[in-house]
């Protein structure tokens, strides 16, 4: 049964020490190793996460900055700010405040 396999080009290169050898480490360094192919395939998705979150944050922090500016220079702004979120009032006035229930 071998006999006819050992003329063929691919037995003579599945059967080479060098292909016996070589094989199990490139298994080993492709998925068992602490730096195997998976592994590094986990960390470059950490990474492009991180880098999504700092875009994200980029964004945000110009965003507050626009806000902070709008309220340091317009007071009427920086009136209403607070007063929309920090329920501060004027002398005389009343405030109510609703709340609904949250659906489940």
């Amino acid at each position: 049964m071998f006999k006819k396999w050992q003329d063929k080009r691919w037995f003579k290169i599945v059967s080479s020490k060098y292909f016996l050898t070589g094989l199990p480490f490139a298994v080993w360094m492709l998925f068992f190793d602490d730096n195997s192919w998976l592994m590094q395939r986990e960390l470059q998705q950490e990474i492009d996460e991180l880098e999504e979150s700092i875009t994200y944050f980029k964004t945000e922090l110009e965003q507050d900055r626009v806000k902070l500016h709008e309220l340091k220079s317009n007071p009427a702004a920086f009136e209403k700010y607070a007063r929309e979120n920090f329920w501060m009032q004027r002398p005389g006035e009343e405030i109510y405040v609703f709340e609904f229930p949250e659906e489940d």
